[in-house]
């Protein structure tokens, strides 16, 4: 046993996952594709593993499959906001066009646009409590200006970008830290969550298309990660990025 799991454990010893689970895996998908629901629910189910989606309210995939994106969320997936046109810093991706640069956006547009796309997500599943996913994990409009307070106002929690927390200790479930992967093995997802598993916290991807296409994961190597995941069922708790956050929320009320 390393001296990093025995301290992880010291720090961690008030925060306790269900069942004595060791770690939390949060499986979320953005942009709301096509091959999410051709391919990526479709494994999940199979395993009964619940994930997150994150899709943009301008999705062609949104509007043309709207039944089926209820139905996961019947199904208990979770379907998250991603804003409605998917802004970015355009100073940081070329492909930004000017329209959707945040760099043009002030606080009250990008409130608006996101209280608007939880109106049309929740004229989808009914939900009232959810979830963002940080677009292109970016979080200033005009340059420099956060906006986590409006995403604090809108959702019970927030996804980001990082590594993998040493410590549950002071998380915030606002700015949750999670990789965005890009062509990875299934070996490479599985050493990702057992470093979750060392440290005691909450391993959460960020994913892509599924099956072909950009900032891809194969299904090949998700389904690898999934066996994985079911066959260590005993040290993983696996759920959406909404119920994972929740009982951080809780927990660290109760710890304190």
């Amino acid at each position: 046993m390393t001296t990093e799991f025995l301290n992880a454990q010291s720090i961690n010893k008030d925060f306790k996952w269900p069942e004595n689970k060791k770690a939390a895996v949060c499986l979320t998908f953005d942009d709301g594709q096509d091959s999410h629901l051709d391919n990526a629910i479709p494994l999940h189910d199979a395993f009964n593993m619940k994930a997150t989606f994150y899709a943009p309210g301008n999705k062609e995939s949104l509007h043309n499959r709207i039944s089926e994106w209820k139905n996961i969320v019947e199904n208990g997936h979770e379907l998250g906001n991603h804003s409605l046109f998917h802004p970015c810093d355009g100073k940081q991706f070329d492909w930004v066009v000017p329209e959707y640069d945040l760099n043009r956006y002030s606080l009250e547009q990008i409130r608006m646009e996101l209280y608007i796309a939880n109106t049309l997500l929740k004229a989808i599943d009914g939900k009232t409590d959810r979830t963002y996913g940080y677009t292109c994990s970016n979080f200033k409009v005009q340059g420099d200006t956060t906006y986590v307070d409006v995403v604090k106002q809108l959702f019970s929690a927030a996804r980001s970008d990082g590594p993998i927390p040493n410590t549950m200790e002071n998380i915030d479930i606002n700015f949750m830290p999670s990789w965005g992967v890009d062509s990875p093995t299934g070996k490479e997802l599985i050493e990702y969550v057992e470093e979750a598993r060392e440290k005691g916290t909450i391993a959460t991807f960020m994913f892509h298309s599924v099956g072909g296409g950009y900032l891809n994961v194969s299904n090949e190597a998700l389904e690898e990660l999934l066996i994985y995941l079911k066959d260590n069922e005993q040290d993983y708790w696996v759920d959406t990025f909404l119920n994972v956050t929740k009982f951080i929320s809780n927990q660290s009320v109760k710890t304190k």
